[in-house]
């Protein structure tokens, strides 16, 4: 039996840095507008990360929360964002949860379930 095994998502793409760059970019545009369309299995890969951002802000000291946020987001102003106007909004109410994904429709092209990634 394989226990406790991630199925890890590739999205089509062959290098380990290309995907982790993808997801930094979703998260960092995500937490600049607060809301995104984006296909479906996208949006579900950075559900985890955006709890654990909020989470991080919220219960670690500053400058560790800092740290911690640098790693995944590209730049400043959503970090600002994200310590000035989300992670507050959470403080002490719940751990995870924080987002909602509501379907829109199906993309012309290639008929990817496109999805719309918000916060509650």
């Amino acid at each position: 039996m394989r226990h406790k095994v991630r199925k890890h998502l590739k999205f089509n793409r062959k290098d380990f840095q290309h995907r982790k760059s993808m997801q930094r970019n979703l998260l960092t545009s995500f937490f600049m507008h607060k809301s995104m369309q984006t296909t479906e299995k996208k949006a579900k890969s950075i559900v985890p990360m955006i709890d654990k951002l909020i989470n991080a802000v919220n219960t670690k000291d500053e400058m560790n929360a800092i740290r911690y946020v640098m790693q995944y987001l590209f730049t400043e102003e959503s970090s600002k964002e994200l310590f000035k106007n989300v992670a507050p909004k959470y403080k002490g109410t719940k751990t995870s949860g924080f987002t909602k994904i509501v379907p829109i429709k199906y993309r012309d092209g290639d008929n990817a379930k496109l999805v719309s990634i918000s916060l509650v």
